[in-house]
């Protein structure tokens, strides 16, 4: 994160709290299933494995439609080359249509795979050799990062690298915030503003 121009950073978090818009929606529509948070799934599956439970089918068939997105948003953007981060955006943008669309469709499964493979595409915007270099659908690494840059700065490192990840994790909560009001509001019908959101993330990353 911190290798990153402030300008990069800002779409950074900006592209977080997409991820948590979208992923607050997906939580409350699922009853408790992430359609961006893998390791809170893959919690899940184990759990319903050895309760022999429904909840292990619906959690393997999750992780298995967002690592499609990551391949997805991977092959875009190994295509594109120097126009990476507009086309796997564009991408992204391109799934949550869909998925507004199959909401109004009345297909909430169509909506629901488009709203993983979105978020599984999203991760590869910043991807570079192969590498993902900052997540951003996920907090865990994120915040360990925090941890170890705040503690540096106790111990006479720079004294605020620890911030860029600080508002990353912030982006994705602020996200989830506004997506869960939105879901009050308006239901899965909420991702017709996150198509545009994304839409608008790609045109803005053209420009850097």
């Amino acid at each position: 994160m911190t290798r990153y121009d402030k300008r990069v950073q800002a779409l950074a978090i900006g592209l977080s709290a997409l991820a948590g818009y979208v992923d607050a929606i997906g939580f409350i529509e699922l009853g408790g299933f992430f359609v961006s948070f893998m390791s809170g799934n893959s919690t899940r599956l184990g759990v319903g494995l050895i309760e022999q439970s429904h909840d292990a089918v619906v959690a393997a068939g999750l992780i298995a439609v967002f690592v499609a997105g990551v391949i997805a948003g991977s092959l875009a953007g190994r295509f594109a080359k120097a126009h990476r981060r507009p086309v796997v955006l564009i991408l992204v943008a391109a799934l949550l249509l869909v998925a507004a669309l199959g909401d109004g469709a009345g297909v909430t499964q169509v909506a629901i795979g488009a709203m993983v493979l979105a978020m599984g595409a999203e991760n590869a915007v910043f991807e570079h050799d192969g590498e993902m270099h900052i997540g951003l659908t996920y907090m865990t690494g994120t915040l360990v990062k925090f941890g170890q840059r705040a503690a540096a700065a106790f111990t006479g490192g720079p004294r605020f690298a620890w911030a860029s990840y600080g508002l990353l994790w912030s982006g994705l909560v602020a996200g989830a915030v506004a997506g869960a009001a939105s879901y009050s509001w308006l239901g899965l019908a909420s991702l017709w503003i996150a198509a545009g959101m994304a839409a608008t993330f790609a045109i803005i990353a053209r420009t850097l």
